[in-house]
Formats: structure tokens, sequence, C-alpha cells
């Protein structure tokens, strides 16, 4: 008996001192993998840069764990729009690089600006004197926009182009809601602000009819005029004509060619042999990846005074939360406290505020208008305009010494709504529950009288009452910020939606340019010739994001619901979201999808 229990502890001890030293080896091991992604490679005379556009582009790119590296848990690459911009700049300006092999694929931007930004990259990249090559099976609106700018536009000989305009459906779900009994309340001021419509009409209002199709049309004649300004044998008319005249999908690829949107058609091998045409050598080609434009270094370094770029994108929200947490959110308490410390930082001599979003909860969106203009106190600060920087995304730019966008940016969208459902209907005309209790104070059951209760217009009072001190608080912000009077806000704002082209001339930006431009703007306003940019908020490291993983992205379940729910998965996770949000939302009125 006495050896069983010395073996069976001998075991014990043994598979516990391998497990610790078999997980050594394997987190040195992914840690090796980690650091090794970010070798700077060795670019070879005549090489090629290869961006593959496949995936998902957002502002920035979270850095994959060696677990996400090892188990290829991504189907669809997640691009930062940054490293896509950044390695077009470093492929221009090095002497090794010839050229850039564009390769389309399923690519999904967040709005036309997004793909306006790489596209207006390519066309700086050409003016090096180096060549751009694109290619694709099939092209997307998007994705052949972008390529569009490129020497040569090639495709598949069994490919498509789906050149269709901008516009499409919406979900309107008052009918539903209808039949189950449930109706919903809503306060709003300005008559653009039509985020409660899908739940309170079964149509689209005059005032949002008007302007949704503005900013549509005007995104549409921005795209026809850049795509006709690099196909030299057509006109921004004729490319509206072919859209018109019919679904550009089901063409056949003879008639693209016949039409001048593409230069050939060939099979992917044929690539091949166009760029080693163009490299003038019959040897293999030199390629370098995204991941390895991203590895090397920058010229300006660590030299001269640091210019902060902080990146603000996604929905604000007043606290992280977990269920459904997919995408990259604004949180308003550790937005502040970031900007706080570059406020307080005396090596950052300016910063430039980064906007991507469609705004959110009214409350975080101004606390952080609040530090901002506590850290403008300090150092110029400057906002660039991504794809959407509307509603509480204006709220965060407006106090801004300056404000650039691009020019289809969507922005504006000053207003304020409250919307809260009412289950009377459903829960006691149907289910035939009924409430009753006591109470020392009037309004002590205010939420249950909004919720379950049609006797409530007290409460809806008090509430619009809550709401038009936040659009007034929003008008004061804006003319604060841009220098106007509430009055003149007040003509312009009303919740309506402004594409930036159409926001300059009314005072909301500034001036159109890139991010580039804004920084050069921020140095100029802190007086400084010689600097470099540095991005914040600093990413988490691979480690930290490992441990914390199945909290910051989508779970199997989340997934699982993606697939089984295709289109319906958004109305579904923001129907969720709505239990979570903030009551008062500076929030775009609508789901943008181009």
């Amino acid at each position: 008996m006495k050896s069983f229990f010395k073996y069976l502890f001998a075991t014990i001890c043994g598979l516990f001192v391998f497990t610790f030293i078999a997980g050594i080896v394997f987190f040195a091991v992914i840690a090796g993998m980690a650091s090794s992604e970010k070798t700077a490679p060795v670019v070879k005379d005549n090489s090629v840069f290869v961006l593959k556009m496949n995936g998902i582009v957002q502002e920035r790119a979270e850095e994959e764990t060696p677990i996400d590296i090892l188990l290829n848990t991504n189907e669809m690459s997640v691009m930062g729009l940054n490293d896509i911009i950044d390695a077009i700049k470093k492929a221009k300006n090095h002497p090794d690089i010839k050229g850039i092999y564009l390769e389309g694929g399923i690519t999904s931007y967040d709005a036309p600006a997004t793909a306006q930004q790489i596209r207006d990259a390519l066309k700086d990249f050409r003016k090096s004197g180096k060549w751009v090559i694109a290619y694709a099976d099939n092209y997307s609106q998007q994705g052949y926009y972008v390529a569009s700018v490129a020497d040569s536009v090639f495709l598949n000989t069994t490919g498509m182009i789906e050149l269709k305009g901008i516009g499409g459906k919406r979900e309107f779900m008052t009918g539903l809601y209808e039949k189950l009994g449930v109706r919903y309340q809503a306060v709003r001021v300005g008559k653009y602000k039509s985020a409660v419509e899908t739940v309170t009409r079964k149509d689209m209002s005059p005032e949002n009819r008007e302007q949704t199709e503005a900013y549509q049309q005007g995104i549409w004649n921005h795209m026809l005029k850049d795509m006709a300004s690099s196909r030299k044998k057509l006109t921004a008319e004729q490319i509206d004509q072919l859209v018109s005249d019919s679904i550009m999908a089901f063409a056949a690829p003879d008639d693209y060619l016949k039409s001048g949107l593409v230069d050939g058609l060939f099979y992917p091998e044929g690539i091949v042999n166009i760029i080693k045409q163009k490299l003038g050598t019959d040897d293999e080609v030199n390629q370098l990846l995204l991941g390895d434009m991203t590895a090397m270094p920058t010229e300006d370094g660590d030299k001269g005074s640091e210019v902060a770029i902080y990146y603000a994108y996604g929905e604000i929200i007043d606290q992280t939360t977990n269920l459904f947490a997919t995408e990259h959110n604004i949180i308003g308490q550790e937005t502040v406290e970031d900007l706080n410390k570059l406020a307080k930082d005396d090596n950052v001599k300016a910063v430039v505020l980064r906007v991507n979003s469609p705004g959110g909860s009214a409350v975080a969106s101004e606390q952080i208008w609040h530090a901002l203009n506590q850290l403008k106190e300090k150092k110029p600060l400057v906002v660039s305009m991504g794809g959407l920087a509307a509603s509480g995304g204006y709220m965060i730019s407006a106090g801004a010494n300056y404000i650039f966008a691009e020019p289809t940016t969507i922005t504006g969208s000053i207003g304020i709504f409250g919307l809260v459902p009412n289950f009377t209907g459903l829960v006691t005309d149907k289910l035939g529950i009924t409430f009753d209790g006591t109470k020392t104070n009037r309004y002590t059951d205010y939420e249950e009288n909004l919720i379950f209760s049609n006797d409530n217009a007290s409460e809806i009072g008090f509430m619009q009452s809550y709401v038009d001190r936040g659009y007034q608080s929003f008008l004061n912000i804006v003319a604060q910020g841009r220098k106007m009077s509430s009055e003149q806000v007040h003509e312009i704002a009303q919740g309506r939606v402004w594409l930036a082209s159409d926001a300059l001339p009314i005072k909301l930006v500034d001036k159109l340019g890139s991010l580039d431009d804004a920084v050069k703007k921020a140095a100029e306003l802190a007086k400084v010739s010689d600097y470099h940019t540095k991005n914040y908020p600093e990413p988490d490291n691979w480690f930290d994001r490992l441990m914390d993983q199945t909290e910051k992205k989508g779970t199997y379940l989340d997934e699982e619901l993606h697939a089984v729910l295709g289109d319906l998965y958004q109305p579904f996770v923001n129907a969720r979201r709505d239990q979570q949000r903030n009551r008062l939302q500076a929030r775009l009125p609508f789901l943008l999808n181009f």
C-alpha cells in the first residue's frame, strides 16, 4: 500500500511539473510568435506591395494575439484604415518598392469616406511615378470605386462589377409592434431627428426623406466624379447612365470591357504576367503584404515635438458592455481619463482628435466635450473627421480650434431624442396582467407608468422637458465652439444630417481635408516645425488582450446568432443594446448602410 501511494504521489508531482514546464514553453512559443510578427521585413529591389482588400476596414485594427494567429479564428480580417494609409505612404517613399498590386475582395467599409481616403492615398502614391494595378474576381461598388484610381483595372473573365448607386430600404417595425401590443413613446427635438421613426412610423417622414436623398446624391455625385477622373474613357454622366440603364452586376464581362470600366479580362494567373512586365523581370515577384509594411519603421521616428492623434471611433457609451460587444466603442469615462493625461503631458504639444462616430449617449458625449475643452486651454486641438462625425460625434468635435472633414463625411445631426416602449397593449390588453400598488409621492412609480400605463401624459411631459434641455445644451456647445449664436445653430440643426461638403458653407466644419492636413494644422497652431506623431489610446499588449479576450470579443453564441439571423442580426443586437443605452441619446437618426 505504501508503494501505491508513493507512486501515486510521484505521478501527481510529475504531472504538475510537466504541466508547469509545458506552460512556460507554450507561452514562450506564443511570445516568440508575437515578437516575430513585429520584425521589420527585408525589402528586396523590384518589390511590389500587395494590398489585399478582403475584410473589414475600421479606423484602427487591434493586433491579433498569438492564439488568434495559431487558431486562425477570424474568417474576415480586420484592417486598420490608419495601417493601410501608412503602408501606402511607406511604399511611396521606399526606392525598392516599384508599385502596388491592389487585389479586390469582399471588403466592408463603415462609410464612403473610408473608401475615399484609401483611394486618395493611392492617388497620391501614383504622383511619385510608381504604378498601381488592380485585379479582382468581383468588385463591390466601394471596391470598384477604390480600384478605379489604378493605372489599369482588370477583372476575372467570369467576374462582375456591382455598381448600382446609393440607397436602399430600412426596416420599420411599427406594424409588428402593433400586432404585439407594444407602443413606442418618442420624445425628440428637431424635425430631422428621425431615429425614432423605425418604431413610431411605417414609412419615412418627408423631412427624413429630404435629408437622406440629399446626402446620398451628394456621395454618389462625388464617387462618379472621382471614377470618371481616373477612367478617362468615361464621363460621370456616362457612368451614371450605365448604372441607370441596367443591373450592372448581371452584365456580361465583355460589356464592362467595351464600356471602359475595365482594361482587360483574364484568369488570376494573367495578373502575374502583367506585374512581371511592369517590373521588367521573369523572376519570382518580391511581395510585401500589409503586415510587412506596418512592421517597417516610420521615417520621422520620435524626432522633434509630439503631436498626439487620439482615435475616437464607434458608438459613444457610458460604460462597456460584455454582451455582443463586438464593435469598438468610445467609453465615456475611459476617454475622459485618456484626454486628461494628454492635457497634462508636457511632451504633447498638440492633439488631433480623429472622430469616426455616429454618436450615442448624450451624457457621455458632453463629458468628453468638457474634457476636450479643458485640454484645449493648454494646447491646440484639431479635429479630423472620418466616415462619421454625427450627433454626439459632432458634439465632441465642436469645441476644437479647427475642424477638418473628408468631402463625404456624414456629420451634423445636432439633436436629442428619448425613446421608451409601452407594453400595456401586450401585457394588460392581451395577457390580462394588471398592476396596483402604493407610493409615497406622485411620481414614485414614473418608470412603471411610462412602460405599463396609458395614463402617463404627465411623465411624457417631464421627459420632453428633459430632452429639450439636452438639445439646448447641445446648441450652446456648438454655438460656443463654432462662434455662432444658438439661434443660428438651431437653423441648421434640428437633427439634420449633412454631407461635409454641404456642412462647409454653413460653418459646421472649417475645411475639407485629410488626417495629414489636420496634423499639419495642429503643428502650425502649436508653432512647432519639427515634430512626429503618436497614436492614442495605446493598444493593449497581446497578453492583456488574451486574458480578457472573452469579454472584449464576440462569443461563439454571437457568431452563431450572426449566422442564423443574417440581415436581422443587427436589428436584434440594436434592440438588445437599447436596453443598456442611456435614456438621453445624441445619436444618428438611423443605421447607415452603404
